[in-house]
């Protein structure tokens, strides 16, 4: 049966000790994982490790800014916390680690304009690459994640520049606008380059990311969870907070899982090497459908899009209501949170302002990564897990 299978990563870790310490140590590959507790970063740490992933076994050093949070326990990675945009911290703990085989970016830092994303993301892939590539001499293959922006532009040229047509596909021109999606590619191309076919590459571009993490910048299921609750707290309706667009139009996401099982391809697979691959689930949907599906999930009162009413944003909603989450977190035992942390309110508004957007994985499939997702059950599975870890109610 091909590696790139349909169904959750619930394999047995038959190569994991009970303290989730590794048993063996004769690693056939070692990972580095920069945003580790990411929404893919927390995939690709969870994945990894078991005994049937492709390229193993595998031996996992997982990089994060902040200290370790308690839903990132139980991944048998060697965690290091490092702030990989100073460039010391990165020398002093990175370069070191002399076993590393792949490298997996899965972060970025937001900023308020595309020239300072540019210069604080750049700055950050290179103080990593400075300090890996010339200290890990079995050093392979990178796999860079970007995603949609590539096609349409940054967040702040929306509306200012022509995006490309959709289906988007691989091989169409960079937009003529600052992104540092292409800050990263061609860095990446470099470092490549100066490894004389040494080291290898590949580029995933996501579609809006439907996965688990509680500390992401760009969690959109996690959002509509904690709106949701706020919503049944409230008893009032779980209302749509975007344009009548997003409401009927079809749309594609990407299950984190789903990418770093693409990730994990790339890495071993030689016909996936040196090549950019969108990264979708291989569905359709439309938010119309999933907007039920949310609402049952959450046991709130459904309402249908009603364009005659006011629009309204869902950051507007959300606004001071940090203590009514205060409330929730602490009649229902979760995990302590403020809202500002669990939820990216400005982010859901930005995915349901317009106009849905379609990608093709045509190349993924002729390059042979079979893998997909039902976007439907996604959602629902990410929904469990942020319930399951007590993130909400």
């Amino acid at each position: 049966m091909s590696w790139w299978w349909a169904g959750a990563v619930g394999a047995a870790r038959k190569t994991l000790g009970q303290d989730g310490a590794p048993r063996s140590k004769n690693f056939q590959s070692v990972a580095l994982i920069i945003g580790v507790t990411g929404i893919v970063g927390g995939s690709l740490a969870e994945i990894l490790p078991l005994s049937d992933t492709p390229g193993g076994p595998w031996k996992v050093y997982g990089v994060a800014r902040r200290p370790r949070p308690s839903w990132n326990l139980d991944h048998p990675v060697e965690y290091i916390q490092c702030d990989v945009l100073d460039a010391g911290d990165t020398r002093a703990k990175l370069s070191p680690l002399s076993d590393i085989t792949h490298i997996f970016w899965v972060t970025w830092a937001n900023r308020p304009s595309e020239a300072e994303c540019i210069k604080v993301n750049g700055a950050m892939f290179q103080n990593v690459l400075n300090s890996v590539v010339p200290n890990a001499p079995n050093l392979s293959h990178i796999c860079l994640q970007t995603g949609h922006k590539h096609y349409i532009g940054p967040f702040e040229a929306f509306g200012k520049i022509k995006p490309h047509e959709t289906p988007f596909i691989e091989d169409v021109p960079r937009l003529n606008a600052p992104n540092f999606y292409y800050t990263l590619e061609d860095m990446l191309f470099d470092a490549c380059n100066k490894s004389k076919g040494l080291l290898t590459w590949s580029v995933h571009r996501a579609a809006v990311i439907f996965g688990f993490s509680p500390c992401s910048m760009m969690n959109l299921v996690g959002s509509l969870c904690v709106y949701a609750a706020i919503c049944k707290d409230e008893n009032v309706p779980l209302k749509f907070p975007g344009t009548k667009a997003a409401w009927n139009c079809y749309s594609v996401a990407s299950d984190a899982d789903l990418i770093a099982e693409h990730q994990i391809w790339s890495a071993v697979d030689p016909y996936a090497k040196n090549e950019a691959f969108n990264c979708s689930n291989g569905d359709v949907f439309k938010w119309k459908h999933l907007w039920k599906v949310l609402a049952e999930q959450f046991e709130v009162e459904y309402a249908e899009f009603d364009e005659n009413e006011k629009f309204v944003s869902l950051a507007e909603r959300m606004k001071n209501k940090g203590p009514v989450w205060d409330e929730i977190v602490k009649k229902n035992q979760l995990t302590p949170t403020k809202l500002e942390e669990v939820a990216t309110f400005w982010f859901a508004d930005v995915i349901f302002s317009g106009e849905c957007l379609l990608d093709s994985m045509n190349k993924s499939k002729e390059h042979g990564f079979l893998g997909f997702r039902n976007t439907s059950k996604s959602l629902i599975s990410v929904i469990d897990k942020m319930k399951a870890y007590k993130i909400v109610p």
